[in-house]
């Protein structure tokens, strides 16, 4: 099994930690310290090492942010984790906040006393984020103080760095060599006005050197570092002991190795009178310190691979329908085998442990390999559907119970791509005003897949389309409509989204989520996603663009009011339905491809 149901945090540890952590920050001479979610490249899973959030507070979400004080200890996280934060920490210690509307930086410059002096950890805070806090602090006289993590030195017996092994990722499915994606990234750094690019996102470097690790838990990445100059050999700082011979060879035409330790010296041997491109929200201050320290000069920008590895090429996109379509078999063997099991019969973990078992199955019978499952598995039975990132564990265990709802948001790891489904089921007859509110879902869902759009048009632009439904009756969800998705790498990838935040346009070769949901706290919750790719109009040739759905599997059909769809929405739906029978059954046995014609039949016979 690539997913663990052990717990990872509890609640009674957070008043003791909080304590030992006052006490270094006395010792320290600060009168706060940050502790984001955060490892050396900002990445949002994080190697089990950098878990210093969870490991202090509890909890485990993939966004938040905590600032101790002597009195208070404030943890931020964003809409979707709100139910999970409350849950996973101890309200007598910690506070929890709006990462959104009230950020750590606004609470600071509203909360800090005259000549506050807050520590960090240089490693964990970016470019940006100092500014930010250097500014919230300015008023009061306040200042950062650059520390070692105070976490590190109280946490006990935590985990070894990761040192996963690095491959090759084949030519096939990336669809250009190293050596041309490195020469693109060259020619932007001189657009910039620059000499170097910093790489510290690892998505990024897997991206441009070809290559994929195993130093996260369900994304393929390693932990290194990339300078990329515009006219020499690039370096690369990255643990050796990752590479055997061959993918050392392969590494040394496009660049020196050199051991992570290395890379401060190197730039500060380098900088004098260099200008260096540095990503403000991804670049780590120490780095940039290290420059300016040396007489080099910080040109901010964008990562210039943020980009172009969001616009697919087409072998990207040809191994990511491959993916989709065997995924979309395994999902649909699922789906048959759950309406199969009695209420009562089956408990959230049997479910996505099962889930994941149809995955390598189908995988392996249509010639591929399940290489790891995108995210932990959100299994939701009944009103744990309604903690927008639940994680069930051996504690939260529960069972799919009759006349209740199920919500299972998975996805997998595949060489030729990655893959991100949302599917909500009814078990027995649906709890009262459900069927309305995933009607509701999946009208917003079909708006968004059937959406037309002038170029330049951005996700802030759309993300109305699928809550226009539910604004109707007052109603609205807590997270984005969409994120961007890699190319067998991380299952959330920037910088383009369908979100009330969306401000990147949308471009042709972009690979998006579509997953508006709703939530009744203590009773279900529902989700629709499928992913969906960026494309050129075919029916209007004047720079309009619209959205292929790649996700192929059955809506559950039990749930839908009908009356509530309009004969545009009705005809999509069916014609998505006859979509999926076309594609999964010659891949299904008889019993199975009889559930599945059942499940997709008309609506509008």
């Amino acid at each position: 099994m690539f997913q663990s149901f052990d717990v990872k945090s509890s609640p009674a540890t957070g008043a003791a930690r909080i304590a030992s952590l006052r006490a270094e920050m006395a010792a320290a001479g600060v009168d706060a310290f940050l502790v984001p979610h955060a490892d050396e490249h900002q990445s949002e899973y994080l190697p089990a090492s950098a878990e210093r959030l969870a490991w202090l507070t509890g909890f485990t979400g993939s966004a938040g942010f905590c600032i101790v004080t002597a009195d208070k200890a404030m943890l931020f996280v964003d809409g979707r984790y709100t139910l999970q934060a409350g849950v996973q920490t101890d309200p007598a210690v910690f506070t929890v906040d709006s990462l959104v509307d009230n950020p750590p930086s606004q609470w600071l410059a509203k909360n800090a006393v005259q000549g506050m002096k807050v520590g960090y950890d240089p490693w964990l805070i970016t470019i940006g984020q100092k500014k930010t806090f250097q500014r919230a602090l300015e008023k009061n006289g306040g200042s950062l103080a650059a520390l070692d993590n105070l976490v590190d030195r109280i946490w006990t017996a935590r985990p070894a760095p990761p040192s996963g092994p690095v491959t090759l990722y084949p030519p096939l499915y990336a669809g250009r060599t190293a050596g041309e994606k490195l020469a693109e990234l060259a020619e932007a750094t001189k657009e910039a006005g620059a000499e170097f690019c910093v790489m510290a996102d690892t998505n990024s470097l897997a991206w441009a050197f070809n290559i994929r690790g195993s130093d996260v838990t369900h994304i393929p990445v390693t932990m290194a570092f990339a300078l990329l100059p515009v006219e020499a050999k690039s370096t690369l700082f990255i643990d050796e002991a990752k590479l055997d011979a061959e993918v050392r060879s392969a590494l040394s035409e496009l660049a020196d190795i050199a051991a992570p330790e290395a890379m401060l010296e190197t730039l500060a041997r380098l900088a004098e009178g260099k200008r260096f491109l540095c990503d403000p929200a991804l670049v780590a201050s120490a780095i940039a310190e290290t420059i300016t320290a040396a007489g080099g000069i910080v040109v901010e920008g964008r990562d210039p691979a943020a980009l172009p590895r969001a616009i697919k090429n087409e072998a990207e996109i040809a191994g990511s329908r491959a993916a989709h379509l065997r995924d979309g078999v395994a999902v649909a063997r699922f789906l048959a085998w759950l309406d199969r099991q009695h209420a009562g019969s089956v408990d959230e973990i049997t479910v996505a442990s099962r889930l994941e078992t149809f995955r390598a199955e189908t995988a392996r019978e249509m010639n591929s390999e399940l290489k790891e499952i995108s995210f932990d598995t959100i299994s939701g039975a009944g009103p744990n559907g309604a903690i927008v990132h639940y994680r069930v564990t051996n504690e939260t265990n529960r069972e799919l119970e009759d006349n209740s709802l199920y919500l299972v948001d998975s996805g997998a790891q595949y060489e030729d791509g990655t893959t991100d489904i949302t599917r909500t089921v009814t078990i027995g007859a649906p709890p009262e005003g459900a069927a309305q509110d995933f009607t509701l879902v999946l009208k917003g869902h079909i708006a968004i897949a059937t959406a037309r759009f002038p170029s330049g048009t951005r996700g802030v632009d759309i993300d109305g389309f699928a809550r226009r439904a539910l604004w109707d009756r007052g109603k609205d969800y807590a997270h984005g409509t969409g994120h961007g998705v890699g190319a067998y790498l991380s299952v959330h990838e920037g910088p383009a989204s369908i979100s009330k935040r969306g401000m990147e346009p949308l471009k042709s070769g972009m690979i998006l989520s579509n997953e508006p949901g709703f939530y009744r706290e203590g009773l279900y919750g529902i989700r629709i996603e499928n992913l969906i790719l960026v494309r050129d109009c075919e029916a209007l040739a004047n720079g309009f663009m619209d959205f292929e759905t790649l996700t192929f599997a059955p809506i559950d059909r039990r749930l839908i009011e009908v009356p509530l769809l309009s004969n545009e929405e009705i005809a999509w739906l069916d014609a998505y339905h006859a979509a999926v029978v076309e594609k999964l059954a010659p891949h299904l046995d008889d019993a199975d491809r009889a559930w599945l014609a059942t499940a997709c039949a008309p609506l509008q016979p």
